[in-house]
């Protein structure tokens, strides 16, 4: 654990917002529980920006956060991470959404916007990402396919290039796999989606999987298509594709149980959060009061889903505007807290904050100065 997230654990047991501290120190319940001073008081126009991954969830964020907030005018712009967060190191927006944490050369610019104290990120918002396939007589029956890592890899590597390929075979007696081509469907544009799917293949995969991280697709295997909209509807058109996408757009579609430990995991919320419980905190990010996140894509824990893309709000610790920081604070505890990771569960299908992980998110958001 690096050195901020220490001093911040330790001052769990003199009143910072860590659940095992609550007999003992002041206020430590859940931010969506609490009961915030002057909630309804707090009104204004406040803008965000960035990730689209977020943007279900951000709309039913919005909707629910309003209801005890009526006068809090709320607008998301999802111009993708990358826009977003320059939007924010401009000071237009109070916060942005980003499916990557920021870089060293952006901390160091958050101190013009956050009143010479650097931006944090924390995570927000989940989402399993499901490898989708459309194959005449198993996706259609609502079954699953099971895949390990270098199955996987191979896949969309071009190396096993038909259905019925042994080793899918073995891994799926079960099924009736056809002697059919495979065809591979990836983001043509650059993605977060892609990135993290990547990110999975590189750490679990080996030598099956030779690439670099890139937020590009790498190889010129398959076809491309832009957005998740376009790789689904893709998808949909052709018997024998697979592709990637948000749990939340992948419908009715047949979805890849991937191998972990000795088993093979379905996708789901609840799979997703497991493997963000059994991950830790990335201890080379510079700056305070920031929540990165090193996903365990490895993980052996029993019924993990090990491919989640993880998404993050970022914020300052001081705003020039005492009603902006009041707004920063309040929204994002409730959007982070139990009542905010719920709606965005029902309506994106995205897994909760594990409670290992909140803590620390609590610690961070606690840390805004409100005056």
């Amino acid at each position: 654990m690096h050195t901020n997230l220490a001093r911040r654990a330790f001052a769990a047991l003199c009143g910072v917002a860590l659940v095992v501290a609550a007999a003992a120190c002041g206020d430590n319940t859940d931010p969506s529980d609490r009961p915030v001073s002057n909630a309804s008081s707090i009104s204004g126009s406040f803008a965000g920006a960035g990730a689209s991954s977020q943007q279900t969830a951000v709309e039913a964020w919005i909707a629910g956060y309003q209801k005890t907030n009526p006068d809090a005018k709320i607008s998301y712009n999802p111009s993708g991470s990358g826009a977003g967060v320059v939007t924010f190191l401009t000071g237009a927006t109070v916060w942005a959404g980003s499916d990557k944490p920021l870089d060293s050369a952006q901390v160091e610019e958050s101190k013009q916007v956050c009143s010479g104290s650097t931006a944090f990120d924390v995570p927000v918002y989940i989402s399993p990402i499901a490898i989708v396939f459309n194959l005449r007589g198993v996706s259609d029956a609502g079954k699953h396919i099971n895949m390990d890592a270098s199955t996987i890899a191979k896949v969309f590597n071009g190396k096993i290039t038909r259905w019925n390929d042994p080793t899918l075979a073995k891994q799926n007696p079960d099924l009736d796999l056809p002697d059919l081509p495979i065809t591979v469907v990836h983001r043509s544009d650059k993605s977060g989606t892609t990135l993290n799917l990547l990110e999975y293949l590189k750490a679990t995969a080996g030598k099956d999987w030779p690439y670099q991280l890139s937020e590009n697709w790498p190889n010129d295997v398959g076809q491309g298509a832009k957005g998740t909209s376009g790789v689904i509807s893709t998808i949909d058109q052709a018997n024998g594709t697979i592709g990637y996408a948000d749990l939340s757009q992948a419908g009715d579609m047949g979805t890849v149980a991937v191998k972990v430990g000795g088993e093979y995991t379905e996708i789901s919320a609840d799979a997703a959060s497991k493997a963000v419980a059994d991950s830790k905190l990335d201890e080379s990010v510079p700056g305070a009061n920031r929540v990165v996140l090193d996903i365990n894509h490895a993980t052996t824990e029993p019924g993990a889903y090990p491919i989640v893309l993880v998404s993050y709000d970022i914020a300052c610790p001081i705003y020039r505007d005492e009603n902006t920081a009041r707004f920063a604070k309040s929204w994002l505890g409730y959007i982070t807290g139990k009542a905010g990771q719920d709606q965005a569960k029902n309506a994106t299908g995205s897994a909760p904050l594990p409670e290992n992980i909140a803590q620390y998110v609590r610690a961070s958001i606690d840390a805004i100065e409100v005056k």
